[in-house]
């Protein structure tokens, strides 16, 4: 596999890691629980992922059914993100601090806020089943022109970045949520 994306598999692997230990760290009383009316539980930061993750695995499949595997890509190839895919990038990442300041908070639109069921075991196994899928499809990007395959952003159609742009900002999301999920009960009310 291309060192690029065995990189992005690395990052998928971490966040689940850290997912698990989120997940069994968080007493069943506060799974669900916000700490602060103003901010998602921790059920739902990691419900949110899922909603988020469901998307990109169609829009995925698609484009690399359309854009085989070429022997011209080769390992030595450097992958590059495009400028909407490295702004978009920054921007879904874990955001930068200013002292306590958090720099870079974007609404949520509202079809990717969490409603539905947040039972610890439903949330975890969809993320579980979602992660494999991901890390699947970016093992099965290897060998493809990844900077000519264009997504077009589930969020935003307005927005389209290459495919690798796209895999690099998938596990960076997971981690800003994750990162909000550690917070939700280390800080005060």
């Amino acid at each position: 596999m291309h060192p690029q994306l065995a990189a992005i598999v690395a990052d998928f692997e971490h966040a689940r890691s850290r997912m698990r230990r989120i997940a069994t760290a968080t007493p069943e009383e506060r799974w669900a629980t916000r700490s602060d009316p103003r901010r998602w539980s921790v059920a739902e930061c990691i419900a949110h992922l899922n909603l988020t993750s469901r998307p990109y695995i169609p829009l995925l499949r698609a484009a690399f059914n359309d854009h085989p595997a070429s022997t011209t890509v080769v390992a030595s190839h450097r992958y590059r993100r495009d400028g909407a895919g490295w702004l978009i990038g920054m921007l879904s990442g874990p955001l930068p601090r200013i002292g306590r300041f958090r720099l870079g908070r974007v609404k949520t639109k509202p079809e990717f806020v969490p409603s539905v069921t947040l039972e610890r075991a439903h949330v975890v196994a969809e993320f579980e089943a979602l992660q494999d899928e991901q890390i699947a499809l970016t093992r099965d990007a290897s060998s493809r022109p990844l900077e000519q395959i264009r997504i077009t952003s589930p969020f935003d159609a307005r927005v389209r970045y290459n495919a690798y742009s796209c895999l690099w900002l998938l596990p960076r999301h997971q981690h800003r949520h994750l990162e909000q999920a550690e917070a939700v009960w280390s800080r005060p009310s």
